[in-house]
C-alpha cells in the first residue's frame, strides 16, 4: 500500500506583554530584546553534519516525534508485511531514500528504520565508518537515527519495526541473503526497492 505522509499543522501565536503605566507615573523604560541564542557546536572531531546530504542533494528530514531509546525487536509471530518499490540497481539508493523520507513525514521515529544496501554502502555508513566501527555501532545501539548498514555486516544490525532494503548491486547470493536477513529484522514492515524481476528471482516467488 502506499505510504501517504501526513503534514502536521503546527499553529503558532504569539503576543507581546502590554505595558500600561499607571497614571501619573513614567512607563519603564524597555528592555532590550536579547538577540538569538547561539546555535549549538557540531560535534567536536567530525567535520560537516552527521549525516551527509545524499547524492541526490536532498536534506535528511528530522522527524517531529523522538526515537525510541535503543532498537525495538518484533514479535516472534510477526511476519511483516512486504512491499516492492520497482528501481533499477542505480536508482535503488534514491529510492530507498524517498521511502525513508515518506516514513518520517508520515510519523515514524527516526530509529524506527534500518536500511540495508546491497552494493555500494550509503553515503552515511561510509563516512560513519571513517571514524571506526564502534563509534559506527554506537550510534546503531543509541537506536536515535535513521541506521544504514551494508549488507555484510548487517547481521549484526537488530531488528527494527521497519527495513528498507536498496537492492543497488552485489551478487545474487549477497542479494539473497540480504533480503532474508531483512524478512528476519523487519518488525511490521519490510520494503525492498530494486528491479522486481531480479528480486523475484532471488526470492523464488512474487513479493
Amino acid at each position: 500500500m502506499p505510504l501517504i505522509p501526513e503534514e502536521p499543522q503546527i499553529h503558532e501565536s504569539a503576543q507581546g506583554p502590554r505595558a500600561t503605566p499607571a497614571s501619573g507615573r513614567t512607563a519603564p523604560t524597555p528592555r532590550p530584546v536579547p538577540g538569538p541564542r547561539p546555535a549549538a557546536p557540531s560535534r567536536p572531531g567530525r567535520p560537516g553534519p552527521l549525516r551527509p546530504t545524499p547524492p541526490a542533494q536532498r536534506t535528511p528530514r528530522e522527524a517531529a516525534k523522538p526515537g525510541p531509546s535503543g532498537p525495538t525487536a518484533p514479535a516472534a509471530s510477526a511476519t511483516p508485511q512486504i512491499q516492492l518499490i520497482p528501481a533499477s540497481a542505480e536508482g535503488a539508493l534514491d529510492a530507498a531514500e524517498e521511502a525513508v523520507d515518506l516514513l518520517l513525514d508520515s510519523g515514524r521515529a527516526p530509529g524506527e528504520v534500518l536500511v540495508i544496501t546491497t552494493g555500494e554502502p550509503h553515503p552515511w555508513a561510509a563516512h560513519e565508518l571513517s571514524f571506526g566501527e564502534d563509534s559506527y555501532w554506537a550510534q546503531h545501539d543509541a537506536g536515535d537515527d535513521v541506521f544504514y548498514a551494508d549488507a555484510a555486516v548487517a547481521d549484526r544490525a537488530a531488528s527494527r519495526p521497519v527495513v528498507v532494503v536498496a537492492v543497488n548491486g552485489g551478487s545474487e547470493a549477497a542479494a539473497a541473503a540480504a533480503l532474508a536477513l531483512a524478512h528476519t529484522r523487519a518488525g511490521s514492515l519490510l520494503i525492498v526497492c530494486g528491479d522486481p524481476q531480479r528480486i523475484n528471482s532471488v526470492l523464488g516467488a512474487g513479493v
